[in-house]
């Protein structure tokens, strides 16, 4: 196993997911990679006072600043890439965003028509403390990780996709979780991002502590997984997601997906699968930020004895 060291600079970052960009390192699977990615803008530098225009890595920013791609040597479609989280840190400053798009949302919620508002964060050995001075813990965990779609042409990064992940937005992928992906293109083509150093569940904001990020990543090919789509064991628990346009479609999927695992766990039929899911599984809306809903579910290792 080999130790590499990425680090986000103009030659080793994107804002597209793109199978056709050429990857910025290649590694054996059981590697590690020690990833540097800025924040989700590209800042180079934080921000003085709220909305200071600062130097940005990309001049036309089209989605979120990732560091990749990665490529896995052996690699191919219909094989499962396993993303271990080593360690996940953050640099020492961060922002939050609400009320700047227009959405059913924050039309909804009366912020649709502005004005922005905007947190400044400090972000020290466990907390951070805002400039209005509120202090809140943080969890640090990256929003994008993912493949390109196996489809042609440059892709956004900015929706979640149900088949390649990236902007999943998930609080539970933490330190010590491990995110199975579905491989899509040879070589897998992992992108890493979007730093956040703390999120509520549905990242009802639209932005979380967006923060620079330093992530040790484990990689590793599967040749099959428990479940089918994306899927994860994170310190917590089992977690399946869903992805759609439709609360109710998302909910469906991740359930789904769940039931699998349930019923591969303790030999059940569906049916029975799903009383015990009632008991024992969380469903979560991971984000509703990003133009598609985000719903996981969760079920405990502790949950079913």
């Amino acid at each position: 196993m080999v130790r590499h060291d990425l680090p986000a600079a103009r030659d080793t970052v994107v804002n597209v997911f793109d199978r056709d960009t050429p990857p910025v390192l290649t590694v054996d699977p059981g590697d590690s990679v020690v990833v540097g990615s800025l924040d989700a803008a590209g800042h180079l530098e934080p921000m003085r006072t709220p909305g200071d225009p600062r130097p940005m890595m990309f001049a036309d920013r089209t989605g979120h600043c990732l560091t990749g791609p990665i490529a896995v040597r052996g690699a191919e479609p219909g094989m499962v890439l396993g993303v271990r989280f080593e360690s996940v840190r953050t640099g020492t400053w961060g922002w939050t965003l609400a009320g700047v798009k227009d959405t059913p949302l924050t039309r909804r919620l009366g912020v649709a028509d502005g004005p922005a508002s905007w947190l400044l964060w400090d972000i020290g050995d466990g907390t951070a403390t805002n400039d209005r001075g509120q202090t809140v813990d943080i969890a640090p965990f990256l929003g994008v990780v993912g493949v390109p779609p196996a489809e042609p042409g440059p892709h956004s990064t900015i929706p979640p996709r149900a088949g390649s992940g990236g902007n999943i937005d998930c609080r539970e992928l933490v330190a010590g979780s491990t995110l199975y992906l579905p491989v899509t293109v040879p070589g897998a083509l992992l992108h890493l991002g979007d730093g956040h150093a703390a999120q509520g569940n549905g990242e009802v904001a639209g932005t979380a502590i967006e923060c620079p990020m330093t992530t040790e990543v484990t990689l590793n090919l599967h040749r099959q997984a428990p479940v089918p789509g994306i899927h994860a064991e994170t310190p917590e628990g089992r977690v399946t997601f869903g992805f759609d346009e439709d609360l109710n479609a998302a909910t469906a999927d991740a359930l789904d997906a769940m039931l699998a695992w349930l019923r591969a766990l303790f030999d059940l039929d569906r049916t029975a699968a799903l009383a015990l899911a009632g008991v024992a599984v969380d469903l979560r809306v991971t984000q509703v930020a990003n133009d598609t809903w985000g719903v996981h579910a969760v079920l405990p290792y502790d949950a079913v004895r």
